[in-house]
């Protein structure tokens, strides 16, 4: 009994001095012990870091998160305050500390560093992280981060950011606050709506992953959406396109699906707006015109290469975009020799749409003695499909058929 006295009081001992001297260290020596710390410490549990610190962990908790709402603003060594902080949150068995931090507005702070502009990005990625322990320890912890505003936080973090590693720790905690969270999961959805129209391809790349996500959870739609992943697919940067395509895949499935097939018909005919008073050295350069011609033209060939896409996927979808006159608009964007890509898109889709109706007409033939036998279309000649399939078979072939039927 008198040598476990005299351990406890050595370890208290040794406690007390390491307190002191925190406390009475500057910033640099505060630095140093931070690293010490990192690196003796990292991956322990909550067990462990009571018997490191004498069951007086939280007494060097308490100072970490009273020195990081001193100089969070000015960025003091805070990158390596938050990493120590975060060996607390992150250990087994740690609700104490969580409960702890959270007492003294943890969240609030850590919500505020991802606004301020002379911040790192190192340092915003690791309250980040934080963030994500947080969110990822239960529903309510979720819930706290969404009433402090932080649904709002974290998107502006995610859109302004300059690094791509800071941004996709925003995509993973968005995502968490997605998920079990049925109070504030709308907030959520309609913040990465929100995100859509920025102007990092990151960005508009990483929200579009999760809104395939967030859509599944919340089930419903909200009207803009239409409009924003239209409106993404004028980018240049093909990862970007690909994540759009993939969103208007899952979003014919709702109640928007009319609504997102008239856009895209809508966009293979793009209207073209030319400034007639420019000086004529302008107006002589091709070059200046196609420049500013060419968010549409991006546009207009992403619109025809999803149509393609949701065609081969859905022959219903198929049917219901002949109705909306869609053969006539992929005719005009196969016209548009400012810009090749549109055309082959336009004439790869129009293949499809061909091949769809030679699967839908009988098997009767016309044989003229001069020309290849061809299928005869099971509808009349006012149906819109058979008027495009009569479009597609010109020539003297295409006459006799009209005629005969």
């Amino acid at each position: 009994m008198i040598m476990t006295s005299i351990k406890e009081q050595a370890a208290i001992s040794r406690l007390l001095s390491f307190l002191q001297d925190w406390d009475n260290a500057g910033k640099v020596s505060r630095s140093h012990i931070l690293n010490s710390f990192i690196e003796t410490n990292q991956g322990k549990t909550a067990p462990e870091l009571e018997q490191e610190f004498s069951q007086g962990a939280s007494l060097f908790l308490v100072r970490l998160t009273t020195w990081l709402r001193l100089t969070y603003m000015t960025g003091s060594c805070l990158e390596k305050l938050l990493r120590a902080i975060g060996i607390f949150l992150s250990s087994v068995n740690s609700n104490r500390y969580l409960i702890e931090f959270l007492e003294v507005g943890g969240v609030l702070t850590l919500l505020e560093i991802l606004g301020l502009e002379k911040i790192k990005e190192e340092d915003k990625k690791e309250s980040i992280k934080l963030l994500q322990v947080i969110a990822n320890s239960g529903r309510k912890y979720k819930e706290l981060i969404c009433e402090n505003y932080g649904v709002r936080s974290i998107a502006e973090c995610l859109a302004k950011s300059k690094s791509e590693e800071t941004q996709e720790e925003a995509q993973v905690l968005l995502d968490s606050l997605v998920h079990g969270n049925p109070k504030y999961q709308n907030q959520v959805y309609k913040g990465l709506i929100a995100l859509l129209p920025s102007a990092s391809p990151k960005a508009q790349q990483l929200s579009l992953q999760t809104l395939r996500t967030a859509q599944s959870i919340v089930g419903t739609t909200h009207p803009s959406i239409v409009d924003c992943v239209l409106n993404v697919l004028c980018t240049m940067h093909l990862e970007v396109q690909y994540e759009a395509i993939e969103l208007i895949k899952d979003l014919v499935n709702y109640e928007v699906c009319t609504a997102l097939l008239q856009g895209l018909v809508h966009l293979l005919i793009p209207s073209v707006k030319t400034n007639k008073l420019q000086p004529k050295i302008l107006n002589d350069s091709t070059v200046l015109q196609h420049t500013a011609n060419l968010p549409v033209f991006l546009q207009q060939a992403a619109a025809a290469k999803a149509i393609g896409v949701l065609a081969r996927a859905n022959t219903s979808l198929a049917e219901e975009m002949l109705h909306l006159r869609v053969v006539h608009s992929l005719m005009a964007a196969m016209g548009n020799t400012d810009h090749s890509n549109s055309q082959r898109q336009a004439s790869l889709t129009l293949e499809v749409s061909r091949q769809q109706a030679v699967g839908r007409w009988a098997p009767g033939v016309v044989n003229t003695g001069t020309q290849p036998t061809r299928p005869l279309p099971r509808c009349s000649t006012s149906c819109s499909c058979f008027r495009w399939w009569r479009s597609m078979c010109a020539g003297p072939w295409g006459r006799n058929s009209t005629s005969s039927s």
